[in-house]
């Protein structure tokens, strides 16, 4: 009997691709690691000092980075070699935990080290979040694509389901040295995997981006992107107050419920197993609930987790409630992750996915620090109690806030004709000022700025700076469109980045023109005035 969902378009058909396999098994066993040194230091900061504020930091030291850096790295994911960049951040992460490891083989270890080096493997994890999951489109095939995001996040939570027993055990029975060497071996097959793939190398391209160019047009996309704020959106308010959860749960396990590492070792694994539960019967949720449902019920079970930990239960309830907790966070993080993924084009995906990690750990971090300054102000039980009234609150109303489908067809489209120039054109000269002409029938003139309103965010989204439209005083039905691109490199990049579903709307504009041919259109240079002598 073969596995469900390896054949056909299911969750695990991707498993098919060979290079997927190997690199998602790589990772779940890196991430392992993680889960692993992240353990051994959350316990061992509540052995150094017992305080929320201390224990909620190195929560924060581990997301802050991912919020500062997360869209340089999304811009490096764009512009770099991603194979050769991921092996040099695994090297990085590996310096960091093996540095842990020295400190405490020698009992030198402190909050401070703790919190420092917790804060450099977050930047190992900035720069290398936004790349993992912009490789997918590279391993799988179209219609894979949404069952290797699932599997992604399944991967994590294997993870998560074994790394935080396995650590808890090691830091009982061996110390934290011996944990974090455990962590140290794990890179060894992460990078073994990466070498072993054979990534095209992309062929030279006059129009590559540079770091800042690249930096700029990530940024111009998100701000035009309705969908990506919708998400966005729906992100932050989810993870802000479900963060609480993460943040107090070291105190959770050692104050209220009386556990040791191991115990809270055995929460945090009852947490991944509980998402691996999730992950399987997601096609069945997603049968039933549309993407707004599944985030509406995941806020739902992460809240009431919340207030059952707040009043102290058995730890064996503890155990069935994070079980729950699991499956509900995975059902957010998968429902919010493949609905970014699904909205983005190839071109910008790194950038984008980027955005939303930063919004993703920028909740995670100003929550653990708000969460841990609220314990200390109320306690541990009353802060649990205000984060599930809050995330039931804002689960309830921001459900009215739907998400996008990610239905539109965002291949290139290549329709755009190459602009007719005089004499070759530098990549670096610019501004360029775009003007397309067209003739519009007064009775037609709403419905038509309605459908040009539409692609004006396609037009910034792409590359525009400056977007408006005119008409000429004495002929009103000749109606202008304008944009302004920074340089005409960028603006041959935009001729790449124009999707099918894009290309879509144009034709819906194009379709209230009434001159017989086409619209015409203009592409102005800017004049570098020469310098004059006394002026």
């Amino acid at each position: 009997m073969k596995a469900a969902g390896l054949e056909g378009t299911g969750t695990f058909a991707p498993l098919r691709q060979q290079v997927f396999a190997v690199l998602w098994v790589a990772t779940i066993i890196g991430n392992t690691g993680s889960f692993i040194r992240d353990v051994a230091s959350s316990w061992l900061v509540t052995e150094l000092s017992a305080t929320p504020a201390a224990v909620s930091l190195v929560q924060a030291a581990a997301t802050l980075p991912v919020f500062l850096l997360a869209i340089p790295a999304g811009v490096l994911s764009d512009i770099l070699d991603r194979r050769k960049f991921l092996i040099a951040v695994q090297l990085l992460l590996a310096s960091a935990s093996l540095c842990l490891l020295t400190l405490s083989a020698m009992g030198l270890q402190s909050v401070s080290s703790l919190v420092a080096l917790t804060f450099i493997g977050g930047i190992g994890a900035a720069l290398v979040a936004p790349t993992w999951q912009a490789i997918v489109p590279e391993l799988v095939q179209r219609q894979d694509f949404k069952g290797a995001v699932a599997l992604n996040s399944l991967g994590i939570n294997i993870s998560r389901a074994i790394g935080p027993a396995l650590g808890g055990l090691l830091l009982a029975w061996f110390g934290a040295a011996v944990t974090y060497g455990v962590d140290v071996i794990t890179y060894v097959f992460v990078v073994a995997a990466l070498l072993w793939w054979r990534r095209a190398t992309p062929e030279d391209d006059a129009l590559a981006e540079r770091f800042f160019g690249a930096f700029r047009a990530g940024l111009r996309y998100a701000r035009s992107s309705r969908e990506l704020h919708v998400v966005l959106i729906r992100a932050a308010v989810f993870f802000a107050f479900s963060s609480a959860i993460w943040a107090l749960l070291p105190l959770v396990a050692r104050q209220l419920l009386g556990g040791d590492a191991s115990f809270y070792g055995m929460l945090l694994g009852a947490v991944g197993a509980g998402a691996v539960c999730g992950a399987l019967v997601m096609p069945r949720l997603r049968a039933r609930l549309d993407a707004d449902g599944l985030l509406l019920a995941a806020a739902i079970v992460t809240a009431a987790v919340m207030g059952v930990l707040s009043l102290a239960p058995p730890q064996w309830a503890a155990v069935a409630a994070l079980l729950a907790c699991g499956a509900a966070w995975i059902t957010a993080l998968t429902t919010l992750n493949s609905t970014a993924q699904s909205i983005l084009p190839n071109w910008v995906r790194g950038r984008s996915l980027a955005v939303y990690l930063t919004v993703f750990n920028g909740a995670m971090t100003g929550g653990s620090l708000a969460w841990g300054a609220i314990a200390e102000a109320v306690g541990v039980p009353s802060a649990l109690g205000i984060a599930a009234i809050g995330l039931l609150c804002v689960g309830l109303g921001f459900h009215r806030v739907k998400l996008p489908r990610g239905e539109a067809e965002l291949v290139p489209s290549n329709h755009w004709p190459e602009p007719l120039t005089a004499q070759p054109v530098e990549n670096d000269r610019g501004p360029v000022l775009i003007l397309i002409e067209y003739i519009v029938d007064r009775k037609d003139r709403p419905a038509f700025l309605k459908a040009l309103a539409s692609l004006s965010h396609e037009r910034r989204r792409d590359g525009a700076y400056g977007w408006g439209v005119t008409e000429d005083a004495a002929d009103p039905s000749r109606v202008v469109e304008w944009f302004m691109v920074e340089s005409w490199a960028e603006h041959m990049r935009q001729h790449r980045r124009v999707s099918k579903a894009d290309a879509d709307v144009q034709q819906e504009v194009r379709a209230y023109h009434q001159g017989l041919e086409p619209p015409a259109v203009q592409h102005l240079l800017a004049i570098n005035r020469p310098h004059i002598k006394g002026k």
